[in-house]
């Protein structure tokens, strides 16, 4: 993954994601997923806008089908926020950015 955007796997999702100091969002999705395509550039604009306040990444569904299946991913796109290893916010979709914008700025207030 490009820059500021984090890639999450089954092996380093608790340590990356549950354990992290930061708020972090999470975005499942897959490679033959059209929606999860429209939505990659609105990824990568957040994860330069919020670097250093927030850690953005994705979880490709065909890898890592553990940590899939755990949080009950049954559609994709899913994007998940996470706050001190708690589920905080959760979209199924591709909604405009500023949803997106919206998530995260209230967990960073």
């Amino acid at each position: 993954m490009a820059g500021n955007l984090h890639e999450f796997t089954d092996a380093n999702f608790k340590s990356e994601v549950l354990e992290s100091s930061e708020p972090v969002l999470v975005d499942f999705w897959a490679p033959w997923c059209g929606p999860c395509r429209m939505l990659m550039p609105t990824v990568e604009q957040l994860a330069g806008e919020y670097a250093g306040r927030v850690k953005i990444g994705k979880v490709n569904t065909d890898d890592n089908h553990q940590t899939a299946a755990g949080f009950g991913i049954t559609s994709i796109p899913t994007v998940m926020l996470f706050k001190n290893g708690e589920l905080v916010d959760k979209v199924v979709g591709a909604p405009p950015k500023q949803h997106f914008v919206n998530m995260i700025d209230k967990a960073l207030s």
